[in-house]
């Protein structure tokens, strides 16, 4: 039996490797290099667009706890990510160029997966599918899918920080320092700023020019990407409770009004993102507006930031618990198109409906994973027939469901020592 998977991003490269683990012929057609979206800049597989940051790597966060499911299923994508982490405090950071060249040669070296270069633009039902397009789906495909759901597909914008040279950081003004760690430097660059200059700062916001999107009638964001500007005009100190609050990053006993964050973008140490800083202003306003930092007056911008159009599924009743289409069960969706949004997010679906789409080919799924598991409860988030209009969102413990009675302190130990033994028992299966 062969399979095919639309995408190599995260979640179709997470989806081939575990089909073939299992011994099933993988057909992997990823239109680049042939056809390009602008906000790619390789043409390798997994390719991170946004941040290079997986978030928090801690086991009592939802998404540390998504991760260390994903680990004990022998997920790919979290090899590479722990085979190229970077240092950012208590946040899993890669080097992305490692992180994608791991993945494409994995994936490439793989003697069942025969990847396809070119664009689909048919789907054929008859051929086991898991769409995996991502968020950036357009054209005829985009078209396909539309079919598939009786047109009900959604859309929000999401935003891209600014990548900058670490040369041109002026260190005098600048000091490392992870939030609440006094013991050791830090992994953060921190670009402190006073109330005068954070006026000013801000003023050079509020004033800036934005390209122009071009529904704009229609703008939605996704609030884990909200452009840093529009977070400033919603109010003089929501920049200062955001990404700019300086609390727990005191440099000499003293506290900044408020502080511009840059973690590492490379293992190399020569590239810095600027942390939740996401944009869609004019390349020349970015740098008239980062320029007002005193530690970045001379900054060297590598990587502009840039808007794009992120598209996905309404998911309730169109899809069910296994990610499979109801009224198309040859077809399987995978990734942000499928209503789950970030990274880990997306490489877990990937992981998951392969899994579920294995049994399938077996004649039965059988085996499956609850609301008790991170893994399980998006796939029961993004298929809840009582949601009339979803909202993608991150790993959370909001959508986690198990009954628990004890201390309140405990509860998350709890969940996360239950769903890791489910994730344990369910590996044994599939």
């Amino acid at each position: 039996m062969k399979v095919r998977v639309i995408g190599a991003g995260l979640a179709g490269s997470e989806a081939a490797y575990q089909l073939a683990k299992k011994g099933i012929e993988v057909d992997l057609y990823e239109q680049k290099p042939v056809k390009k979206h602008s906000a790619f800049k390789t043409d390798d597989f997994a390719e991170l667009i946004c941040s290079n940051s997986l978030r928090s790597d801690d086991l009592y966060n939802a998404v540390g706890l998504l991760k260390q499911e994903m680990r004990i299923l022998d997920s790919l994508i979290m090899k590479a990510a722990d085979l190229y982490r970077i240092p950012a405090g208590k946040s899993l950071a890669v080097d992305r160029v490692g992180f994608s060249k791991y993945i494409t040669e994995q994936i490439r070296n793989n003697p069942k997966i025969n990847v396809i270069n070119e664009e689909v633009t048919a789907l054929d039902e008859s051929i086991p599918t898991i769409i995996a397009a991502g968020p950036l789906c357009e054209g005829a495909l985009s078209d396909e899918i539309m079919k598939l759901c009786g047109k009900q597909f959604l859309h929000f914008y999401d935003a891209v920080s600014p990548i900058v040279e670490k040369d041109s950081i002026d260190f005098d003004q600048a000091y490392y320092k992870s939030r609440y760690d006094d013991e050791n430097p830090g992994d953060y660059i921190n670009c402190p700023l006073t109330k005068e200059e954070f006026e000013e700062f801000y003023e050079a916001i509020i004033n800036a020019r934005k390209i122009a999107v071009h529904d704009i009638d229609d703008e939605k964001y996704f609030e884990g990407c909200m452009p840093f500007e529009e977070m400033a005009r919603r109010g003089y100190k929501t920049l200062l409770f955001g990404p700019m609050k300086p609390v727990g990053l005191e440099h000499n006993g003293i506290r900044p009004y408020a502080v511009v964050q840059l973690r590492k973008d490379n293992a190399i140490d020569t590239l810095y993102n600027v942390v939740g800083f996401q944009t869609h202003l004019t390349f020349g306003s970015q740098e008239e507006v980062l320029k007002k930092v005193p530690a970045l007056r001379n900054v060297h911008i590598v990587r502009y930031g840039v808007m794009h159009r992120n598209t996905y599924i309404n998911s309730p009743n169109i899809v069910n618990r296994y990610y499979q289409f109801i009224s198309h069960p040859n077809i399987f969706v995978a990734g942000q198109i499928s209503g789950v949004e970030g990274y880990v997010e997306s490489a877990g679906s990937g992981l998951y409906a392969a899994k579920c789409l294995c049994q399938y080919l077996d004649g039965k799924i059988e085996y499956e994973l609850g609301s008790d598991t991170m893994m399980g409860a998006m796939a029961n988030y993004i298929s809840d027939e009582h949601i009339r209009k979803l909202e993608p969102m991150n790993a959370n413990f909001g959508i986690f469901r198990l009954d628990y009675n004890g201390p309140k302190n405990d509860k998350k130990k709890y969940y996360v020592e239950h769903a890791l033994k489910a994730v344990e028992e369910y590996g044994k299966h599939v």
